[in-house]
């Protein structure tokens, strides 16, 4: 199913209470940097997607028009299906609770953005955890050359992409 922009959650929640539609939103949860350091925020994995199992030829037209849904994935007159060990293996990677939530811990040698205070918006590489103070040192190139600066764990966040780490 495609939902509205941002509105995965609510497309899943009005589908779920129609007896005969099963529905998985995979979500995952992570650090994000912002102005004011890191916040912890949940979203989709798959943005503008959900899945739904019903009957097609009874349900479609009250599926297609639920709050939250812009509509059913379809091109031209093929109606996709997805194998049920591919949503098994989803539903399994996301729990019960279908969020998953992508550790915070940092390893040696990983990229990660500053987030708030005077190196906001800064990359830096990873040179060791120091977890008893909760923070981490970290190499960044500042005026020219490398300085080693640590910095608290709750103003730094991964560059990679959220996603590809549950994927």
């Amino acid at each position: 199913m495609r939902s509205q922009l941002k509105r995965e959650h609510i497309a899943a929640r009005h589908l779920r209470q129609l007896p005969e539609v099963a529905v998985l939103l995979p979500r995952i949860r992570f650090r994000r940097a912002t102005r004011q350091g890191t916040v912890w925020v949940t979203e989709a994995l798959f943005p503008g997607y959900l899945f739904a199992r019903f009957e097609w030829r009874a349900n479609l037209r009250v599926v297609h028009h639920a709050p939250g849904v812009a509509g059913v994935v379809h091109f031209a007159d093929r109606w996709p299906t997805i194998p049920d060990e591919v949503i098994e293996s989803l539903r399994t990677a996301v729990g019960e609770e279908e969020v998953r939530e992508v550790p915070s811990e940092f390893s040696p040698g990983e990229t990660v953005r500053i987030a708030g205070g005077a190196f906001h918006g800064l990359e830096a590489v990873v040179q060791r955890a120091l977890p008893s103070r909760q923070r981490v040192m970290v190499l960044l190139e500042f005026l020219g050359r490398q300085t080693a600066v640590e910095v608290e764990v709750a103003r730094v966040v991964r560059v990679a992409d959220e996603r590809s780490a549950l994927l």
